[in-house]
């Protein structure tokens, strides 16, 4: 089985829901990327279907938009 990958961007939201996502699925079924500190990886949650962060993609491809941090405009800066 692949991971799921959660995007995020660092703000309180995003932290909390990665806590809470790591102790659901075990922080070996999951890969965290944080945005602000790896804006290479932008492109790639975009082409995923994240629209904002907090967001969790399943290894089937199903986008989890979770609460409402930032949108990925505001990711870009």
């Amino acid at each position: 089985m692949s991971k799921s990958v959660f995007y995020h961007a660092g703000c309180p939201v995003c932290v909390s829901a990665e806590h809470d996502i790591i102790n659901l699925a075990g922080a070996d079924n999951v890969e965290v990327v944080h945005l602000g500190e790896d804006a290479s990886r932008i492109h790639e949650a975009e082409l995923a279907g994240v629209k904002s962060v907090p967001a969790m993609v399943t290894p089937n491809g199903n986008v989890l938009h979770i609460n409402f941090g930032a949108s990925m405009a505001d990711v870009k800066g």
